[in-house]
């Protein structure tokens, strides 16, 4: 009985050693796999944690982060705000899509066509058609008249001066937080974390790796705010 106890007594050891170990490997690392952001940035989420998506529709990148990124929203905690942002970084062919989604918001219609839109960008075969679609408002406004949406009302608000603000709100937004590329995840104006920072031995992005580091991010977040107290 004696060695029974013994030996389970070494496996618990073991499997704690073991369970640290992995614990370790799963640490972030700032540099490696995520930046702080200096100086922070405000965040108007209030007491929630913000968390915020930096995307564009024409990346590739973006719209295959899309199904981890819905899986992850259905689980995230309650303290957490999360707000998507349509990054320009200045360029003038990113500026469409960028206003698409505001015009679109400004509507009520964001949640709605934000699947198709990814979907019909990066599924379309013809890359002149790709590229029209990315690049002309009225290829767009077109593309959502097939969707039941007023074409006239969608590009009166594509080019109010709200949709400028916001516009340009976003590409600020993108120079203050030091957004290298999309897409990418700000955490409480705090720390930038990015889906290539996760890859897997083919080069394939790891998402549950990401969105586990994400999720510590927050906790980290949180555990800082609840120190201010």
């Amino acid at each position: 009985m004696k060695l029974f106890k013994y030996v389970g007594h070494v496996a618990a050891l073991l499997a704690l050693l073991a369970a640290g170990s992995v614990m370790a490997q799963q640490a972030l690392v700032v540099g490696r796999d995520y930046t702080q952001i200096s100086p922070a940035q405000p965040t108007d989420s209030g007491k929630k944690i913000e968390v915020v998506e930096f995307f564009w529709y024409g990346c590739p990148h973006c719209y295959h982060l899309e199904p981890s990124l819905k899986a992850w929203l259905k689980r995230k905690p309650a303290d957490v705000e999360f707000k998507p942002v349509p990054g320009t970084f200045g360029a003038p062919t990113w500026e469409p899509l960028t206003r698409t989604y505001y015009a679109l918001d400004a509507m009520g219609l964001a949640a709605k066509h934000h699947d198709a839109l990814f979907a019909a960008i990066h599924e379309e075969k013809d890359p002149n058609k790709q590229r029209a679609m990315v690049n002309d408002s009225r290829i767009i406004a077109d593309w959502l008249g097939t969707k039941g949406v007023d074409k006239q009302k969608f590009l009166d608000a594509y080019n109010s001066f709200a949709v400028n603000n916001r516009t340009k709100r976003s590409e600020d937004m993108t120079r203050s937080y030091d957004v290298p590329g999309t897409p990418a995840v700000a955490i409480d104006g705090k720390y930038l974390i990015s889906p290539s920072n996760f890859p897997n031995a083919d080069n394939s992005v790891n998402y549950d790796r990401f969105f586990r580091g994400v999720d510590q991010l927050i906790a980290q977040a949180r555990k800082e705010r609840a120190g201010k107290k």
